[in-house]
């Protein structure tokens, strides 16, 4: 498959690159450490148009491709995982779902503020009894005249701390289970309230909170797609979804990398630097040819679903993948560090901390190799 990239595509690559060494590299210390989302940096992101990538021109955004968006996410990633998620969370839960099931009122009305960045969204399907069995969500939604009444709590909301539209997943008609379920555009001023902040290992300055639902009415307006097709919904915003935390991923990974190389370089040890020992040689070489591993199958599923070729698998494939990359990576980074790694002057423990989320959300590893055995298993 051929990733030679276009002009544009490498000014993008080229645009986030110098972002993230002059505005995100610099903070991304001190937000894990203060966990508060820098969300100056993520109105500079709206700015330059990171914020609605895969969104058209008409409705706000960038209208770029989805090879873009891979070639951003790894470079805002490289800079700071926290802020990288929340433009991902933004762009591929967000506004792809209502890119492609939204009416062109809810086009015009929410999608063109979220792709502009004058508001933020986070995506709301986690529930205490219903993580990787997303089809048992108990959060309810009772049709009352002209509104829903929606009743539940949702967990693990990435953006929860400062997202102002939320698209929430509900039981419309509990009897009929997965199928009874329905999306919807909630708003911030609806009266939605927000519960427990969670105290994560990483990505500290996204704001993971328990968003809670009180009789929020939700006019019929705001469904999003058709009534009892949220599930079809939810599955397909985390399938495209995946892509993003792949190169989420490949970022983190060679953020890592790239201090081991400089480390490795520039400490001294037995009276020459320990790059020069073979030992070491051998970690960088691994690390650098899993990276690559990992970059090129995600771009294959970005390449899959420019071209609308069937790109879960690969998709799943390449979180699956690149997940596991970053995590040994960062952990190999510790290790070519030595006592140094362990400390948080020399960066290399929070990438291993932000690392291991990737494996986790938008679906576990676990769940990734269920999607691809039995997507090879069907035919």
């Amino acid at each position: 498959m051929d990733f030679e990239l276009t002009e544009e595509q490498r000014l993008i690559q080229e645009t986030a690159r110098d972002f993230a060494e002059r505005e995100l590299i610099p903070i991304a210390e001190k937000v894990d450490e203060t966990r508060e989302a820098p969300l100056d940096k993520v109105k500079m992101l709206g700015e330059l148009g990171f914020l609605g990538m895969l969104v058209p021109e008409e409705y706000g955004g960038a209208g770029l491709d989805d090879v873009s968006y891979v070639l951003a996410m790894e470079e805002i990633a490289r800079g700071c995982a926290s802020t990288c998620v929340i433009m991902d969370v933004n762009n591929s839960l967000v506004c792809e779902p209502l890119r492609m099931f939204g009416n062109e009122e809810q086009k015009r009305r929410v999608l063109t503020p979220l792709a502009r960045g004058e508001r933020l969204g986070a995506y709301c399907l986690t529930e205490p009894d219903a993580g990787s069995d997303a089809g048992s969500v108990k959060t309810r939604a009772v049709l009352d005249g002209d509104d829903y009444i929606l009743t539940g709590t949702k967990i693990f909301v990435t953006n929860g701390g400062f997202a102002n539209t939320f698209i929430v997943f509900a039981n419309s008609d509990p009897e009929k289970g997965s199928r009874g379920i329905t999306a919807f555009i909630v708003e911030e001023e609806r009266g939605v309230k927000r519960g427990t902040r969670e105290k994560t290992l990483g990505i500290r300055a996204s704001t993971t909170y328990e968003i809670l639902f009180e009789e929020v009415r939700v006019p019929r307006a705001n469904v999003l797609g058709e009534p009892g097709k949220g599930f079809k919904i939810a599955m397909e915003a985390l399938d495209s979804g995946r892509i993003g935390i792949a190169a989420q991923a490949v970022g983190i990974a060679r953020a890592a990398f790239e201090r081991s190389v400089n480390h490795a370089k520039t400490r001294q040890q037995f009276g020459r630097p320990i790059g020069d020992f073979q030992a070491i040689q051998w970690k960088l070489a691994d690390m650098a040819v899993q990276i690559e591993a990992a970059h090129l199958l995600t771009m294959r599923a970005a390449v899959l679903r420019d071209t609308g070729g069937d790109y879960v698998t690969a998709s799943a494939m390449a979180k699956l993948y690149a997940s596991r990359v970053a995590v040994e990576t960062a952990d190999a980074a510790i290790q070519v560090h030595g006592g140094y790694g362990y400390t948080q002057e020399y960066h290399v423990e929070r990438h291993f901390r932000d690392a291991k989320i990737t494996e986790l959300y938008e679906g576990t590893s676990e769940i990734q190799r269920l999607i691809i055995a039995r997507r090879l298993l069907r035919g």
